[in-house]
């Protein structure tokens, strides 16, 4: 670690950490509501753990993608954080704000649309946290060395926070709001947070493998502009059954196929900068997890996307259980796959120590993957017979639900093996050894041992 301002980022980082533990763990006992319907359907309602799953999700991937602009942004501008106080009350009031959000779901307080069910209070405290923190890292960078990492960096940040103004539009007319919703969900995960997480995947490269940085640039501004060309007109695909003009059947068809192409080109991007890398980082685990990020995420997001995202298929498929085997292993791949990836690498440089637990650490690489894996192929499975059942010859919902118990089961299986693979990163990266904490004092610098 070059910057003493870059230890704000491990705040975000655990704060990251315990809601993604809450929110495995949310998901598993929705997993097993679909097993067993009636199962705390008085106490705990399925649509509220349902929002809990889906919140704690989105907050700790943000919390992630705070802490690593925090973590990477000194390092790229040579300078420290603008200002690390602003960095602490941005923190503050975001985990405040989601412990409001959870009070409220709790006694039944919500908005009542997906993913944006937040009070309005606390969708206000989350826009001010988001200009803090716009503010502290622009700062920053107007003031210090600029590169293509933090400008594609940036560019994603600033987007995806702009986007959030339309999670306040709520208009009456169902067809309206289901667009403006969509320009905050869809035009963040399917276009700013690539580039976020283009910015954060070159950065890791860079370090792990040694190569040269015009490399890395040059792929970073060949998958932006994919991710962007492809990734705004292919909103089209949510247009089409929601009452839009017909032309969106095509524009969204057309430029959802394209939406694949920087996924692959991340893929390629990965695996083609660790063959020409020069450096043998030690830590092996972030290597790992930045591989298998942009790999998951090409299946997740590109191949799964593309399985039905076609309005011919999709007139039959759309919110079918495909449609939940492609959001559960694109999500994992592209963002909850990368978070874990700089998490393992900055928490060891972090806490002074070096790279440790690294068996464990890969352990729950191959246990949540395995797992997300499993997962998908059984809800594919699901949803094509439900596909089927429901869409083709026409019966009652509740009797194909029936129909497919058998793999409810078997997703609730592949969901205790994520979950129990994300405790397991958790424990392996902050559990420390006695003989693993390194000596302070000038020949045991934490950024030397830990590879930097």
């Amino acid at each position: 670690m070059k910057y003493q301002s870059q230890k704000v980022a491990q705040a975000y980082f655990i704060c990251a950490m315990a809601l993604f533990a809450i929110q495995v763990l949310g998901g598993l006992l929705a997993g097993w509501v679909y097993v067993s319907p009636n199962f705390l359907s008085e106490l705990l309602p399925f649509n509220i753990i349902r929002m809990l799953h889906t919140n704690a999700l989105i907050v700790w991937l943000l919390l992630g993608f705070f802490g690593a602009a925090y973590f990477l942004i000194p390092e790229e501008s040579e300078r420290e954080i603008y200002s690390v106080k602003l960095a602490y009350l941005q923190l503050a009031i975001l985990m405040i704000g989601t412990l409001g959000a959870v009070g409220s779901y709790l006694v039944g307080i919500h908005g009542g649309r997906e993913f944006l069910e937040q009070p309005l209070w606390v969708k206000f405290g989350i826009l001010v946290a988001a200009l803090i923190f716009l503010f502290n890292v622009s700062m920053t960078v107007l003031a210090g060395n600029k590169t293509a990492i933090t400008n594609v960096l940036l560019m994603g940040l600033w987007l995806l926070s702009l986007l959030w103004i339309f999670a306040f539009i709520n208009p009456e007319n169902l067809s309206l709001d289901k667009m403006y919703w969509w320009f905050v969900v869809h035009l963040w995960v399917e276009a700013t947070w690539e580039l976020v997480m283009a910015a954060i995947l070159a950065f890791l490269l860079l370090k792990l493998t040694g190569v040269d940085r015009e490399v890395v640039e040059k792929w970073l501004y060949v998958i932006v502009a994919t991710a962007l060309f492809s990734g705004i007109l292919g909103t089209g695909h949510h247009f089409y059954w929601i009452g839009l003009p017909g032309y969106w059947q095509w524009v969204g068809s057309i430029f959802s196929t394209f939406e694949v192409i920087p996924f692959f080109l991340m893929m390629s991007f990965a695996f083609v900068m660790v063959w020409k890398g020069r450096k043998n980082h030690p830590n092996k685990a972030a290597l790992l997890w930045s591989l298998g990020s942009s790999t998951v995420a090409f299946f997740g997001a590109g191949v799964w996307g593309f399985l039905h995202t076609l309005h011919g298929v999709n007139f039959y498929s759309h919110g079918t259980q495909i449609t939940a085997a492609h959001g559960h292993l694109s999500f994992y791949g592209a963002y909850v796959a990368l978070n874990l990836a700089i998490f393992t690498y900055a928490m060891p440089m972090l806490r002074g120590r070096s790279p440790y637990n690294q068996i464990l650490n890969m352990a729950s690489f191959w246990l949540m993957t395995g797992g997300m894996a499993f997962m998908t192929f059984v809800l594919t499975f699901a949803g094509t017979i439900q596909t089927h059942m429901q869409r083709v010859i026409g019966d009652y919902y509740m009797d194909v639900q029936d129909s497919l118990s058998i793999f409810y089961l078997m997703r609730f299986g592949a969901g205790a093996a994520v979950v129990i693979g994300a405790l397991l990163f958790i424990y392996a990266l902050l559990v420390v050894r006695k003989d693993e904490v390194i000596a302070p004092g000038p020949s045991h610098k934490a950024s030397t041992v830990a590879g930097e």
